[in-house]
């Protein structure tokens, strides 16, 4: 038996129960019945389910989501299995009249999906010509050019260009929808230092100089750095959930202070596994610097590599490039990693910031001392082959780095 028969054999089966139910005195109307049914299909397909598996009929789930979307109400589409058997009855000859009574269908209804197979030979509904777009697909052209060149335009820039650009009436809302046609989308841009000819030149130098390091040799380095962490308070981000009535409701604000309580971090790690960690308040200065690095650099250098010669890396902030900092390191004989200025999508562990940083925005510590336990029970479980996976991607930001003359990576 085909599907469509046995859809209409449970159909059958449903309204004889259906009957049983509702009654079927002279009081009952059959065409009553009939809206009754289609009225409660989708709270019945379960039950027609049932009954399919009481008279052995096997369905797969994709006919079952095809008889679940069957819409038998007034002004619905008619399925495209229910097209199929009005062109079937008419195709062996069975009147129209005669269709429409036995499918429970206008005489209108069946009248068109034949008149349409005729014409076309599908049974497809017919697509309407609706309201033409206010631009058209050269205008569309123009808008997209314009986007990408002016990137960092608002919707309301775009629109008042727009509206002097093509001589026509838009809005905002015809605007947005006109940028999602182009292909684009508005998105919030990644923050990125500014770097000037200077500065893209030389890292370009730089990463030409390094380019021939391998895997190996970047595991030998211990990368270090400072972060600044703030108790978040209401600042969790630019976006809320809300409707358009909630515009004033105090839980949709995004709440603020003027100077909220931070904590500056130094850490480093390698690819062997995390450094030690040292966390303070306020900033830091060149003296502080190399206390810093006498009890925590030190230590985590020996426990990391273990008398093995390592690389120490840290960036151009002026407690690192102090001259008495830099004789320290001499009289240690611990070798520096010559580093780019504005280049922190070349280390490895500002990555390990950003991680931290976003599991704290999601455990939203309310005090200083619970923002101080959580980042160092993050930054102890990051786990090793994360960091072997961001070290092992330095040569590969190298090359971006040549590949864009110097300019920011996406790292």
């Amino acid at each position: 038996m085909k599907c469509h028969a046995k859809y209409w054999l449970i159909l059958d089966f449903m309204r004889a129960t259906h009957s049983k139910k509702v009654g079927t005195g002279s009081n009952k109307r059959p065409e009553k019945l009939n809206v009754h049914i289609r009225n409660s299909w989708r709270t019945n397909l379960q039950l027609i389910r049932s009954i399919g598996n009481m008279i052995g009929y096997k369905k797969s789930l994709s006919e079952w989501q095809c008889l679940s979307e069957v819409k038998m109400g007034r002004g619905s589409p008619i399925p495209p299995m229910l097209r199929r058997k009005i062109v079937e009855q008419y195709q062996k000859g069975v009147s129209q009249r005669k269709i429409a009574k036995s499918l429970k269908l206008s005489s209108s209804t069946v009248h068109n999906i034949i008149q349409r197979f005729r014409e076309s030979g599908t049974i497809s509904v017919r697509k309407g010509q609706g309201r033409k777009t206010i631009l058209d697909a050269r205008d569309l052209r123009a808008l997209r050019r314009h986007c990408i060149t002016y990137r960092n335009a608002t919707v309301m820039e775009i629109t008042t260009w727009a509206q002097e650009y093509f001589q026509k009436t838009l809005s905002v809302n015809t605007i947005h929808r006109a940028i999602r046609r182009c292909r684009l989308k508005l998105y919030r841009s990644k923050k990125k230092p500014y770097l000037n000819m200077i500065q893209k030149r030389r890292r370009f130098l730089w990463a030409k100089a390094h380019l021939k390091w391998t895997v190996a040799k970047w595991k030998t380095v211990l990368w270090s750095d400072e972060s600044k962490f703030e108790v978040l308070f209401g600042k969790l981000g630019r976006h809320v959930i809300r409707t358009k009535e909630d515009k004033d409701n105090p839980s949709c604000y995004q709440r603020s202070v003027q100077k909220p309580a931070s904590l500056m971090v130094w850490g480093c790690m390698s690819a062997c596994g995390m450094g030690s960690l040292h966390i303070w308040k306020g900033t830091i200065n060149a003296e502080r610097y190399i206390q810093v690095l006498e009890q925590h650099m030190l230590p985590s250098r020996r426990r990391l590599f273990q008398g093995r010669p390592c690389i120490f890396q840290h960036d151009n902030a002026r407690p690192h490039t102090a001259s008495i900092t830099t004789s320290w390191l001499r009289r240690r004989r611990i070798r520096v990693l010559k580093w780019p200025a504005c280049s922190p999508d070349l280390s490895p562990i500002e990555n390990i910031w950003r991680i931290i940083k976003r599991k704290m925005r999601q455990r939203r510590p309310k005090t200083v001392e619970q923002l101080e336990a959580c980042i160092r029970q993050e930054w102890d479980n990051i786990p090793i082959p994360k960091l072997e996976q961001l070290v092992s991607s330095v040569p590969r930001r190298l090359q971006t780095v040549i590949k864009r003359r110097g300019d920011a990576t996406q790292w």
